[in-house]
């Protein structure tokens, strides 16, 4: 006597199951295409990311800071070893 709780029916395919029956071309191919997706994300979001560091580097003038931060350093340098001549 079977009931209806001993008939076990194959379940449906999950998607990434269905990717074992790709031919190995597919496989490749999607790969690449993935690949080459990922590239061009960074490569758009990278150029965004620096141009808006740019703009705000612009702005804020961070140059004399900077300047006077590397001179501070190399006249430290130039104080402390007696080897280096200017």
């Amino acid at each position: 006597m079977s009931t209806k709780s001993e008939k076990r029916e194959h379940p449906q395919l999950q998607p990434y199951e269905n990717a074992s029956k790709l031919h190995l071309n597919e496989i490749l191919f999607n790969n690449f295409l993935g690949g080459m997706m990922w590239a061009l994300g960074a490569t758009v979001g990278l150029s965004i990311l620096f141009t808006v560091l740019t703009l705000i580097s612009k702005n804020v003038n961070l140059v004399p800071m900077v300047g006077s931060f590397v001179s501070d350093i190399i006249n430290f340098i130039f104080a402390n070893n007696p080897n280096i001549h200017k």
